[in-house]
């Protein structure tokens, strides 16, 4: 009977596990400059110039670690991704909706309505990814121009009221307005505040 019980347990505990596992979490630490990848500092360093209040981060998830430095070039607010042995992954830009072609911008608000009661979009950005077969200093160019081009995508974070209240998700969409992906997003992380 106890060899039943045992059994039962654990194969409970192991779907409840499995079941835990579809979602993708991350969290994203502040690291010192010393910590980041040395191939991808020297692109930063070599390729982007003219940068202010540059900060190194480190994104961790259940399936892979980035690394991500973020800095204002420009007027504008910069992300640049890199996997961790320091490849470029993307880059990204902070905008707001006027910045974004209105009929891909009606395309997007017409899947968020779809999908919540309300929705308020917490933060916009303009993502140019690495495809197969483009250049790193072409992306960089593209990037820093800021140009509306066919492979860039819309990374939002998104604030969703439903009956079941309020969750936080990241959308990602093509440059047509196309649903890409969507995944729930953790909390802002609060460890740093002592009480």
């Amino acid at each position: 009977m106890v060899k039943y019980k045992l059994l039962f347990l654990s194969t409970l505990l192991f779907w409840g596990l499995t079941g835990n596992a579809q979602a993708k979490y991350e969290r994203e630490f502040r690291i010192k400059k010393s910590e980041f990848p040395q191939k991808a500092l020297e692109l930063v360093n070599h390729k982007i110039e003219d940068a202010r209040k540059i900060r190194y981060y480190k994104e961790i998830d259940s399936a892979t670690i980035t690394f991500e430095t973020k800095f204002k070039k420009d007027k504008l607010h910069y992300s640049v991704e890199f996997n961790s042995e320091g490849q470029l992954e993307d880059i990204e830009i902070q905008i707001s909706k006027v910045d974004i072609p209105s009929e891909v911008w009606s395309s997007i608000t017409e899947h968020l309505a779809g999908y919540c009661k309300k929705f308020k979009i917490r933060r916009l950005q303009q993502q140019y990814p690495i495809k197969n077969g483009l250049p790193t200093e072409q992306l960089i160019k593209d990037a820093f121009q800021n140009l509306i081009l066919p492979y860039i995508n819309y990374e939002l974070i998104v604030v969703c009221k439903r009956d079941s209240g309020r969750e936080e998700f990241e959308y990602l969409f093509n440059a047509e307005g196309t649903y890409v992906s969507k995944r729930k997003s953790l909390p802002a992380n609060y460890d740093h505040i002592l009480y």
